[in-house]
This record gives structure tokens, sequence and C-alpha cells, in this order.
């Protein structure tokens, strides 16, 4: 019963640890108005495991801090894609 009632304790507690959140940055193509940022922003913030994103229309980039455990910064450019900007991962960062 002991057994039982650990094993238990440390699978609950093991999902409650977030990974350490990673940073990638996408290239974003397309952004031509002051609203594109939003649009781009609401993408990445739609996606499960995305912290934080800042979206530079100059740059033609997004930054995005999100939690590996759940998504992937392939994933996250798909998102982006799919919301009209095409979008590919320009560095990988942890």
């Amino acid at each position: 019963m002991k057994k039982a009632a650990l094993l238990v304790f440390l699978l609950l507690s093991g999902s409650v640890i977030a990974a350490e959140p990673h940073t990638a940055t996408l290239g974003v193509e397309h952004m031509t108005c002051a609203t594109c940022p939003i649009t781009v922003r609401k993408a990445l913030s739609q996606v499960a495991g995305v912290a934080e994103s800042t979206v530079d229309m100059e740059a033609k980039t997004a930054t995005v801090t999100f939690d590996p455990a759940r998504t992937t910064p392939e994933v996250l450019a798909a998102a982006v894609t799919r919301a009209g900007f095409p979008a590919k991962v320009l560095r990988n960062g942890s």
C-alpha cells in the first residue's frame, strides 16, 4: 500500500513540475501594418505552452518563450503561418 501511495504521489508531483522555459525566434513574413503584430501575438497566445511573445514588425521577427514539454518552435511557426503570416524558425534557444 505504501509503495502504491508513493508511486501516485511521485506521478502527480511530476506532472505539476513544468519544464524549463525555452525561447525561440521566428522569422515572420507579410507584416505590413500596425495590426499585423497583434494578429501574430494572438496566434501565438493560442498555442498551449506559450508564456510570452514579442513581435518586432521592423525586424520581421517574433520571439516566443514557451514550455518545451507542451509545444515546439515548429508548432509555433505553423500557428503564425495559419494566421496568414508565413513563419520559420530562425533560432531555437533554451
